[in-house]
């Protein structure tokens, strides 16, 4: 496979088109794919209680677990791709995830949903989550770095949305296990197309960063990193407290909370339930989310695009501002077509825009040698709120019987972030 990449490479190189796209293009299907993978349970919760009868708070206990693994598996990811290598780590998490997937098709009992969409899952897709973007746009890109994180970005909102109408329409007619079956498929020809495509670094080639002097060439891979088992464990812990003592961390962590709480919890996992209270189809409420997400591809990419160019703190700002006020407005709309449809419109545009910025600044403030390693902390943070928002909303429509109060909060706190994003002041490194 390595010298298919070197002729590859050779080829492209010869009519001017850097390996790095190539690179992108296979991680984009990867994370596009798992992405899908996250997402899929969102039309699944009305099926599964039917089946087994399991409540919305039991379910979503279930979910929040994945979630929560999905984040705090970020900043070990980070760690082991610079020890054993990016191709590998993903090849191991598609398997992982592939595997799972399959045995869920037999599961009959609540645990084995925890087991298998919980923690299985969760540590499975935390490894291919948004740190592997991170990782392959500071490694392949020194020019439009932040054009390449826009696009990886996107693909993850892109795939938990778009994947949704085909995975609902499954659902309806033949089942919820033909809906993972096909998820099964796309993490198969995702697995394949790394193993053919994707490389560690742009020196594996012999090239450079794009963007970057050839004297550049290596530069990616100069710091050893550490050999041992318990090195490696421990590595992440180190950078965690020396992060801490940063405030920038701080403030970041808490808006990529917030960010967490407002989409993949909130949105992802109880939308379709939401629609479901206005007497809305599966189908329909699945279509919504998708549109959001082909919204979500153009606002992320510009995101990553306006990253360049413009101050990411004034950026996070007006993200957050506007998506707080789009899910308080959605909270005390009608839910009838025109309403959602701009909403879908707004809040898709604003999706998963936020990353760009924030990995910016992330390098910014610390460092292009462990930048990867900090965001993966940011990122636990992003997933700790969507396990919390993923939970809570499922509690409040136990308790309450309507999710609308659990939005509303959602919009609340995405005013606050607006707060701390600006609060980002100070370059550090440590």
């Amino acid at each position: 496979m390595l010298a298919f990449s070197n002729r590859l490479a050779t080829a492209l190189s010869r009519r001017g088109f850097h390996y790095g796209w190539v690179a992108l293009a296979a991680t984009f299907l990867t994370m596009l794919v798992t992405a899908g993978a996250i997402g899929a349970p969102g039309v699944m919760i009305e099926p599964l209680r039917a089946e087994f009868g399991w409540s919305t708070a039991q379910i979503s206990a279930a979910l929040a677990i994945r979630f929560l693994l999905f984040g705090l598996m970020g900043p070990f990811a980070a760690v082991l791709m610079n020890r054993f290598g990016v191709r590998r780590v993903v090849l191991v998490a598609l398997c992982i995830i592939a595997t799972s997937i399959a045995a869920s098709l037999a599961m009959t009992q609540l645990w084995q949903l925890v087991l298998l969409w919980g923690v299985a899952i969760g540590l499975g897709t935390g490894l291919t989550a948004m740190v592997l973007g991170a990782t392959i746009a500071t490694r392949w890109f020194v020019a439009r770095r932040g054009l390449a994180m826009g696009l990886l970005a996107a693909s993850t909102a892109t795939g938990q949305l778009v994947f949704l109408p085909l995975l609902a329409a499954l659902t309806n007619h033949y089942g919820w296990r033909a809906a993972l079956a096909l998820i099964c498929a796309a993490i198969v020809l995702a697995a394949l197309a790394v193993l053919a495509l994707l490389r560690d670094a742009p020196s594996d080639l012999g090239l450079a960063p794009y963007g970057a002097d050839a004297s550049a060439q290596g530069a990616e891979s100069a710091a050893a990193p550490p050999q041992g088992l318990l090195a490696l464990l421990k590595k992440p812990i180190d950078v965690l407290f020396a992060a801490a003592r940063v405030p920038a961390f701080w403030a970041l962590f808490g808006t990529f909370f917030v960010c967490g709480a407002s989409t993949n919890g909130l949105m992802q996992t109880h939308f379709i339930a939401l629609c479901g209270d206005f007497g809305l189809i599966a189908t329909t409420a699945a279509s919504l989310l998708a549109l959001m997400g082909v919204f979500d591809f153009f606002g992320t990419t510009l995101s990553g695009w306006l990253s360049d160019r413009y101050d990411n703190r004034w950026l996070l700002a007006w993200y957050y501002g506007l998506r707080g006020l789009s899910l308080m407005w959605l909270a005390s709309s009608d839910f009838g077509v025109l309403s959602l449809s701009l909403f879908a419109l707004f809040y898709g545009l604003d999706w998963i825009a936020t990353v760009p910025p924030t990995v910016k600044l992330t390098a910014e403030r610390f460092g292009a040698g462990q930048a990867n390693v900090v965001f993966g902390w940011i990122f636990a943070g992003h997933q700790l709120g969507a396990a919390f928002a993923a939970f809570g909303a499922g509690a409040v429509k136990t308790a309450l019987g309507s999710y609308l109060p659990a939005f509303f909060a959602s919009g609340l706190l995405c005013l606050a972030a607006v707060a701390m994003a600006l609060s980002v002041r100070r370059k550090v490194s440590v």
